[in-house]
């Protein structure tokens, strides 16, 4: 700036020791019209000089913002993926690493030498409009399948079933994690395309909360080092008290970390108040506004402890990205868990509820029966959709099984119908390959299962039954095994009212809902 004003002063100071020129008026009005010209030369040149100074220093933070984003390696995803563009909206996996590297286990604790493992985990749908959308948790030992994933040496996994969740993450033994697998598992569990992955570790998390000044949290009762750490031999000092408390940096951390000591000291239970912490977090952002210059703050804290899939691996889509939220409103940004249930001391996938759940984000309908595919439309259940899981009348969609080979099992003790449901297939254009009865006859819901890379073809089977339910299982064939709802309708599907998604709204909260509610589970919550 100095330096533009040097250059101008000089410039004028010749054209005054310049005599007049011929003709010119004698006096001090030339002299007075150029020293008017003169500031205002000035001015333009010091405006300017700012515009570029500006331009430069934004071109600087994005280009730092480039330099410290970290991308996984895309070869690790799977081959056989979800059909793109299956919904509208958009879907974005946030896994919250337990790594101990590069610093973190100062925060979190334990070895840094240990591998890097999975906290936690949501899968967040933005709807079509942009005014919706849900986060939805995946408890970390919850039972899955967990698809061929790549090893650093550059081999593949086999199928894993019944392995639990956060076990995915720590495919190939490394201390950065295998972020690429944990997405493969689920688009294996949901049938949704998952566009973007996210990792953020303990660095990055409480950086966060730093730079926004610290979050509300409320606490259903006193907490103790013991709670945080339950191999402590005593109960320690007091490290939160009950109630509402702003917290940042290592108290935050503590608070998302916190599992024992509150209600039944189950995972579920922690779930909740970390879906209470980023509704607090979501608040406190959207209150300090939801613009560039505010976001770029929190996009250097969060890029130098982040990790993202590589079509999200520079600083300008990330920043549009977080700027395609700004229109969420957050009474309809909602925080659920997949539908589950204990299975011993793990938890397993409640089906129809879950695949009812998938159905309705493929579709664009909220929990509520809302249509947010952003085209209008009325509020209908998915049921519509031609989605497998959407439950309903026969789906009016025709189905074409060209290519499809299918094998049918009775389910039930009623007879014929695994001849029944071979005919329905046989119509659309599916191969069967052979009937015969199933092992358990018990089945009440219909049931498609399918092998490793067969999900897209066991959906379309599935859309012969509406209200059937998907399971993944080894080898590599696609079995449909016919349930009591199918006799019961005379060979025709019948409508489940639980396959929509709407199950899960009842536990459901609202970005704007009160801090202090719905923090636990269990016993004491």
């Amino acid at each position: 700036m100095t330096t533009t004003s040097d250059q101008a002063i000089p410039s004028r100071r010749r054209r005054r020791e310049a005599p007049p020129r011929r003709g010119a008026p004698r006096g001090g009005r030339t002299t007075r019209r150029r020293r008017k010209r003169g500031p205002l030369r000035t001015v333009l040149l010091v405006a300017l000089s700012l515009t570029v100074l500006g331009t430069a220093g934004l071109g600087w933070i994005y280009l730092k913002l480039n330099g410290d984003i970290e991308t996984f390696d895309g070869a690790g995803l799977s081959k056989n993926r979800p059909a793109s563009g299956s919904s509208k909206g958009e879907n974005v996996l946030v896994i919250g690493s337990d790594a101990r590297t590069d610093g973190n286990s100062a925060l979190g604790g334990g070895s840094k030498d240990d591998i890097g493992r999975s906290d936690t985990a949501f899968l967040l749908h933005v709807y079509a409009d942009h005014r919706h959308a849900i986060a939805v948790s995946i408890p970390r030992d919850t039972l899955v399948t967990i698809p061929p994933c790549r090893l650093p040496d550059g081999t593949w996994t086999g199928t894993r079933t019944d392995t639990m969740f956060n076990a995915a993450f720590s495919v190939g033994q490394t201390e950065a994690g295998n972020p690429a697998c944990t997405q493969n598992t689920v688009e294996e569990l949901t049938g949704l395309r998952v566009d973007h992955t996210v990792v953020v570790d303990f660095k990055g998390f409480a950086a966060l909360t730093d730079v926004v000044g610290g979050v509300q949290v409320c606490l259903p009762q006193d907490i103790y080092q013991g709670d945080l750490n339950p191999n402590r031999a005593t109960k320690g000092e007091r490290i939160f008290e009950k109630g509402e408390q702003n917290v940042s940096g290592q108290k935050a951390l503590d608070y998302v970390r916190i599992r024992h000591g509150i209600g039944d000291g189950s995972d579920i239970g922690r779930i909740k108040r970390q879906q209470a912490f980023v509704s607090s977090l979501l608040k406190k952002i959207k209150s300090d506004g939801l613009t560039p210059t505010k976001l770029l703050p929190l996009a250097t804290a969060a890029t130098k402890s982040m990790t993202v899939d590589p079509g999200l691996g520079t600083a300008d889509k990330l920043m549009a990205f977080a700027m395609s939220l700004k229109d969420v409103d957050l009474h309809d940004t909602k925080f659920v868990t997949v539908p589950w249930r204990y299975q011993g001391s793990r938890v397993a996938i409640a089906e129809p509820d879950a695949s009812g759940l998938w159905a309705a984000l493929k579709a664009d309908r909220t929990i509520d029966g809302e249509d947010a595919s952003g085209g209008g439309g009325d509020t209908a259940t998915p049921s519509a959709s031609g989605s497998p899981e959407a439950g309903g009348e026969a789906s009016a969609v025709a189905v074409d099984g060209d290519g499809i080979d299918v094998a049918v099992y009775n389910g039930t003790t009623t007879n014929g119908l695994a001849s029944e449901a071979s005919a329905a297939l046989t119509a659309h254009g599916f191969t069967v390959t052979g009937t015969g009865n199933a092992s358990d006859p018990q089945h009440t819901t219909t049931v498609v299962q399918y092998g490793a890379g067969l999900r897209s073809q066991a959906e379309t089977v599935a859309r012969v039954f509406p209200g059937a339910r998907l399971e993944s299982i080894g080898g590599s064939t696609v079995n449909v095994v016919v349930g009591t709802a199918y006799a019961a309708a005379g060979g025709s599907p019948s409508a489940d009212p639980s396959a929509d998604g709407s199950s899960v709204a009842a536990d459901a909260r609202s970005a704007d809902d009160d801090l202090c509610a719905d923090l636990s589970y269990g016993s004491g919550g």
